[in-house]
């Protein structure tokens, strides 16, 4: 059984304007797929899109008429393939603060909507739109999806109930929503990402301080993980057409301190 061809394909990218979206687009256009960047960084998605000649498309992935809409935008480039949730957020904050307060429940759920329930969102209406899909091969396959958790989900530290909570959420559906979808043939993977060299670190002299002493905690190699080094593992995920299913962890083998 060969690899999955991804030419002439479309896939959708949520968070795809930067860090392992944007490593994750441009190698799913390089395999020749038409990429849909769904983001709300407009400026940014837009220049990747045209780097990598795809589309972009303004998302907030807690809507669904704009994951129709990424969806829809999708299907105009070709039959969809694969859809990489790769959007999300953090908001650090104890359960309860040094003061003795407790912690807001809007910004607890406001992350498990953003990470949780818009991931689903987005994976729900993909599939869909691959249902109505010819099959690939001998064996029925559409599609493959992959999600985007965190070591947190295992590992969380002191703050992160939310993005904990939220991540951890995205590794306990794996396995449902694959049974789910193994009628229509669409497969569905969990990376689960350690420290990453993201935009979210900053930049300047401070900013690269900062990731080298990060990275001293990683178990081997002793830096932050690349997003393109992520994005690999996403490629797997979707043209290694026995991968179902799975939860992985991308960390270089780190194992996260309480903080």
């Amino acid at each position: 059984m060969p690899r999955v061809n991804l030419e002439g394909s479309s896939s959708i990218v949520t968070g795809g304007a930067s860090g392992i979206g944007e490593a994750t687009a441009r190698q799913l256009a390089a395999a020749g797929s038409r990429v849909v960047i769904a983001d709300l960084n407009e400026e940014r998605g837009k220049q990747v899109a045209e780097e990598i000649g795809g589309v972009f498309v303004k998302c907030d992935v807690t809507s669904t008429e704009d994951a129709d809409a990424a969806v829809a935008a999708a299907v105009a480039l070709g039959p969809l393939r694969a859809c990489v949730n790769s959007a999300g957020l953090a908001a650090p904050a104890r359960t309860v603060d040094r003061d003795g307060a407790p912690m807001d429940l809007d910004k607890f759920t406001f992350v498990v909507k953003v990470n949780l329930i818009g991931t689903f969102n987005v994976l729900s209406r993909a599939a869909a739109a691959m249902s109505k899909t010819e099959p690939m091969d001998a064996d029925g396959s559409r599609g493959a999806i992959v999600n985007m958790a965190s070591a947190a989900a295992f590992d969380g530290q002191i703050g992160q109930a939310s993005y904990s909570a939220s991540k951890g959420g995205i590794v306990g559906m794996t396995l449902p929503i694959a049974r789910d979808l193994s009628s229509i043939g669409v497969r569905l993977n969990t990376i689960a990402p350690g420290l990453i060299d993201t935009p979210i670190y900053g930049e300047g002299e401070a900013a690269e301080a900062w990731k080298a002493k990060l990275g001293e905690s990683v178990l081997f190699p002793k830096r932050l993980g690349r997003g393109e080094e992520l994005a690999f593992t996403v490629m797997e995920c979707i043209t290694n057409p026995y991968m179902n299913a799975e939860v992985i962890r991308m960390d270089g083998g780190i194992r996260m301190p309480p903080k």
